[in-house]
């Protein structure tokens, strides 16, 4: 990782083991994934007050199988920004984690060109999952200034799941949902990542490994909600494309 750049590590430490012992969710298609999750969005209560720029903590798995999706993030993170900038603004913070302990968060950006700038600096590595300390970090940023919104986008969860729904529950009670998209079909990382949906008031959805628009799709309303809440959602609709005019009227 580059020595220039002035991430801080998340003040969580330590690494859960594995948890072989779960249960298999049952099985869904993608599609019906991503309908269930935008059915949840339009749940939640408006996630900032008028005049103020949304918060959003990015977070994702940079662990070595997770290049390709890393790449593929890089390039849709600017639809972030393009989602909120008519809202209000965004303003987005980096964290990611990867090997055996490194766990790092960005600094708060507000350009798509300087969070991909950010993320062009970092290669995924070999390692375990991190999730407890995404969890910890984003409770600790939300005490210091109210985080309207947390997204995590992984495949796999190899830490212990009471740990994770302790943490989980923790952020939950300080309001701020955790939007869990999921590339893939691990069942133990699907139990995982629903459970802290579940717990923080958030919502889950998976994606098909590689699907570009999929992920796109989702990102772009987790930023949409973390901007302006639902009601700027009804404002974006007249301003999109066919495609992203269905996905916010799936929303309402």
């Amino acid at each position: 990782m580059a020595n220039d750049r002035s991430d801080k590590t998340p003040t969580t430490r330590g690494e859960a083991p594995a948890n072989r012992e779960r249960s298999t969710p049952a099985a869904a298609s993608p599609r019906a994934e991503i309908d269930e999750f935008l059915a949840k969005v339009k749940t939640l209560a408006p996630s900032t007050g008028t005049g103020l720029r949304g918060r959003l903590i990015f977070a994702l798995d940079a662990t070595m199988s997770r290049q390709p999706l890393w790449d593929t993030a890089c390039k849709l993170q600017a639809d972030l920004f393009r989602e909120a900038a008519a809202i209000g603004g965004l303003d987005v913070q980096l964290i990611y984690y990867r090997g055996l302990a490194e766990c790092r968060a960005s600094r708060w950006v507000s350009q798509a060109e300087r969070l991909g700038e950010l993320m062009s600096r970092i290669d995924c590595r070999g390692g375990h999952t991190q999730l407890g300390k995404v969890l910890s970090h984003a409770r600790h940023e939300t005490e210091r200034q109210k985080v309207q919104a947390l997204v995590f986008v992984g495949d796999a969860m190899e830490e212990k799941l009471d740990g994770l729904c302790h943490a989980a529950g923790q952020l939950g009670l300080l309001g701020v949902p955790a939007f869990m998209f999921q590339e893939g079909f691990d069942p133990i990382a699907e139990q995982a990542f629903r459970e802290i949906a579940r717990l923080t008031r958030g919502a889950y959805c998976r994606f098909d490994p590689g699907a570009a628009h999929q992920l796109g799709e989702l990102l772009r309303a987790a930023a949409a909600y973390a901007a302006g809440g639902m009601r700027a959602l009804a404002d974006l609709s007249a301003r999109r494309d066919a495609g992203a005019i269905k996905l916010l009227q799936q929303m309402r």
